[in-house]
Order: C-alpha cells, then structure tokens, then sequence
C-alpha cells in the first residue's frame, strides 16, 4: 500500500497544528522531514501524521516538550521499542499520580465551598458568625471558629 504524501501546510491541516509548530518540532527533533523537492519543498507522510497526533495526544496529558523528545529519540537504539515502551509507562505512570494527588486536592476544594455555600445558605444572621449562634450551629464541627464560642 502507497503512503499518502502532503505538503506542510496539508499535513498542518490534517493535524490541527500550525506550519510553524511543525518547523518547530523539526527543529527540536520531533519530526524529520522524509523528503524535499529541488525548490525545497518539504514532503511529509502518513507516519508524519502519526507522529503528529502522538505529540499532540502527549501534550494533552502534560507530558513537556523535552520528556517527549527524549522518548522519540530512543527510537534510534530501540529497534523493538521496548525502551520506549518502559518508559512511556514510567512517565504515565508518573503523570497518573500526580493527577490523582491534583484530583483529591480539587475535591477537597469543592468539598470545602459546598460546606461555605451549604452554611451560608442556613445560617440565618450571617452577623453572629462566629458568635453567639455557634453553640447551637449544625455546622459547629468543622468551623474552625468554635473555639472562639
């Protein structure tokens, strides 16, 4: 089966980047360009879009774009990919925990705002708190202002 070719701005389109994204990639050694005309004229192919939409999907799970580089270029001592197979588990295993952690800190955030909301909303003279009211208060446990009643 024949590879599509495109030029840099079809392959630009076909990815959703700019041309000047994929200059850059060129230039930090992301993406090789497989071939020019005699103006010079870069030509990509359809493994170009694959490399493309890989970088993209990276980004899109916070990988930088040194830690992809560096994964790419295993590439040329990796003939079975194995190296690079171990270390894009190392890296999203590293990147799952740092969002799970990212996760339980937002939960307790809005956890925490629907308690103020939820307080707010029952609390019939928002003047008297922390007051006289916090004696009697159904949210007495977890205001940090008991202490003060």
């Amino acid at each position: 089966m024949q590879e599509n070719t495109y030029r840099i701005g079809e392959l630009a389109r076909k990815c959703n980047v700019t041309a000047r994204t994929i200059r850059y990639y060129e230039s930090l050694g992301l993406l090789k360009t497989n071939s020019r005309s005699e103006g010079g004229q870069r030509y990509y192919t359809d493994a170009d879009v694959v490399y493309l939409n890989r970088i993209a999907e990276l980004k899109e799970l916070d990988f930088s774009l040194n830690e992809i580089r560096s994964i790419i270029l295993m590439g040329s001592d990796d003939a079975t990919g194995e190296k690079r197979r171990n270390e894009l588990l190392k890296q999203y295993r590293s990147k799952l925990s740092e969002a799970l952690e990212r996760q339980a800190a937002l939960e307790k955030r809005v956890s925490d705002l629907t308690w103020h909301v939820q307080q707010l909303e029952t609390n019939d003279d928002f003047q008297q708190c922390p007051g006289l009211m916090c004696k009697n208060c159904t949210f007495r446990e977890r205001c940090r202002f008991k202490e003060l009643s």
